[in-house]
């Protein structure tokens, strides 16, 4: 039983230190709300009213 309670604990630990962080990088450089809205727009313009699914800063997705 010590055996079987050290190898869970063990791969407990080994879980925990391997887990996966994501940031941007720090030399990204936020969109400003103008800009964000201008896409926005273009969006509605180019799928239709109701059919934008994600808008960014960079750009967007239809449904």
């Amino acid at each position: 039983m010590t055996r079987l309670a050290s190898l869970c604990i063990a791969v407990a630990a080994t879980a925990g230190l391997s887990a996966c962080v994501f940031a941007p990088p720090s030399s990204a450089i936020p969109a400003d709300t103008s800009t964000i809205t201008k896409i926005g727009e273009q969006a509605v313009i180019t799928c239709g009213a109701g059919n934008v699914k994600e808008v960014n800063a960079k750009s967007f997705t239809c449904k």
